[in-house]
């Protein structure tokens, strides 16, 4: 397994307890619609977030928010309106979240961007 493909992994798992640790619930991991992926799929009370997750193996890469394109937005825009077709619920508030998580001397340091970005 590549080494910035573990990254990755070990990354989004920190981000679910990051996250669950601030009370939202995750309901998906890693969701596909073909090619096309959204990293989590999180609940609090009446909000379903989608959030994007992106890590650095340290600060001299650039910011991880950086890489989060006009592409990938679009991307991930296209697998949550699949989502919500298929997960019909009334009443839901939707948002696009990110994570960003460098690595500095084997720490991270976690930074949860609520409404990342809107359509």
């Amino acid at each position: 397994m590549a080494q910035s493909h573990e990254l990755g992994r070990r990354s989004e798992s920190l981000a679910a307890r990051f996250l669950e640790s601030h009370g939202y619930e995750i309901l998906e991991r890693n969701y596909r619609v073909g090619h096309k992926e959204v990293d989590l799929i999180v609940r609090r009370n009446d909000l379903i977030a989608f959030v994007e997750v992106k890590a650095r193996a340290g600060p001299g890469y650039g910011h991880p928010l950086e890489a989060i394109t006009w592409a990938k937005r679009r991307e991930v825009a296209y697998v949550a309106r699949v989502w919500i077709a298929a997960h019909k619920a009334p009443g839901l508030t939707y948002r696009f979240d990110a994570v960003a998580i460098v690595w500095k001397g084997g720490q991270p340091v976690i930074e949860h961007l609520p409404s990342a970005w809107t359509l």
